[in-house]
């Protein structure tokens, strides 16, 4: 059975994104984490999981260029 909670490393590996981007993404409220004894931060895995799945909050967590192809325009 997995842990419901994930170290900032931990949840940092699984979304192969760095610590800074964790922090990062809890203040913007796309990862769901808690505090528990001295101030020891987790993440909720279902938080993680939901980015993976691709269901976020936001619902804006693919990349913006993946919605509407390469960004590029073609000359004619």
């Amino acid at each position: 059975m997995e842990p419901p909670l994930l170290r900032v490393h931990e949840a940092a590996a699984l979304l192969r994104v760095s610590k800074w981007t964790i922090y990062r993404w809890i203040e913007e409220g796309r990862l769901r984490a808690t505090k528990i004894g001295q101030g020891s931060l987790r993440i909720f895995r279902t938080s993680v999981t939901g980015l993976i799945d691709g269901a976020g909050p936001s619902g804006q967590d693919s990349p913006p260029d993946a919605a509407r192809g390469t960004g590029r325009k073609t000359k004619r």
